[in-house]
């Protein structure tokens, strides 16, 4: 019997007519709107349609929306000194320097520059030591989306094996963290982990967040396992025609598909959750910059 596909696309599309609302009451009845900066350094193609989409989702949920695109040859002081600009800006609730920068720029710096209070992205290390210890405040983007589609899907998680394969500091940590907070019995896992298959065979949840594209294979999967795909990988499509691509995920989908009891298809998963869940945490941050308890609905 087929996996019954998570469709990201509508989930974050009800996630945001919740954040539209809030973004409402919080402007008639204390007189906030939310805001929220991006930065980007360089003409990355696909970094700028990220942001474009950031830009243009903010400005639909009714949110004030500020977008500064630096040149590549921007110094590091700049940057900095925008960061710390935007820092004591009270209009601003929430900052987004987009990943990669230039290599002449040291990214750690520019992130331990933002100020925690309106780190929307959950990297510096104050937002971090607050999701391990269960502190109130903005959650990442990214398992944030794969938490509540895990939620949305199979309720309680109490009690369930998940495998994470991918120890990156923008999704397999802080996904480890947030399941550990959820009651699972939390793996993870990597592209050097001996016997990889079997330890991925045994989970009730898979989240794959390792970039390589259909690393992980149907016969890997169990049975009624959950599958979230994290990976969006770019590879060649002649089938199209001649240098055309198409994207697929970490996951072989056509063959997990086969085995799985719900799976989130690459599009259409998890990415419309990342930009969506970021206009969760600027009203989460707007909120605790005032003094009001953050909605509860935007991080379950």
């Amino acid at each position: 019997m087929a996996a019954k596909i998570i469709d990201g696309k509508l989930f974050a599309e009800g996630l945001r007519t919740r954040i539209a609302g809030h973004v409402a009451r919080l402007k008639s009845e204390h007189g906030i709107t939310p805001g929220l900066a991006v930065v980007i350094v360089g003409h990355d193609p696909g970094s700028q349609v990220y942001v474009a989409q950031k830009a243009k989702q903010t400005v639909e949920m009714g949110m004030h929306s500020e977008k500064y695109e630096l040149p590549e040859t921007v110094s590091e002081a700049d940057v900095l000194a925008l960061v710390e600009k935007l820092n004591a800006d009270p209009a601003i609730h929430g900052i987004l320097v987009q990943l990669p920068v230039p290599k002449h720029i040291d990214s750690l710096k520019i992130i331990q520059t933002i100020s925690p209070d309106k780190d929307v992205d959950c990297f510096t290390p104050t937002s971090v030591g607050k999701l391990v210890i269960g502190l109130p405040g903005p959650v990442s983007c990214t398992p944030l989306g794969c938490l509540m589609l895990l939620r949305d899907q199979l309720g309680s998680l109490a009690g369930l094996d998940a495998v994470i394969i991918g120890r990156s500091n923008l999704v397999g940590k802080p996904m480890a963290q947030l399941l550990l907070a959820d009651n699972c019995t939390v793996t993870m896992a990597h592209s050097r982990t001996k016997n990889l298959a079997e330890v991925v065979r045994r989970a009730d949840i898979v989240v794959a967040a390792v970039g390589r594209p259909k690393m992980i294979q149907g016969d890997w999967i169990k049975p009624g396992a959950t599958v979230i795909d994290v990976g969006i990988n770019r590879i060649d499509a002649p089938e199209r025609g001649e240098g055309k691509t198409r994207l697929v995920g970490d996951v072989d989908y056509a063959a997990a598909a086969e085995v799985a009891g719900a799976i989130t298809p690459v599009p259409g998963g998890v990415g419309p959750m990342t930009i969506a869940c970021l206009l969760a945490n600027t009203i989460t941050t707007a909120s605790l910059i005032n003094g009001l308890v953050p909605p509860s609905d935007l991080t379950a």
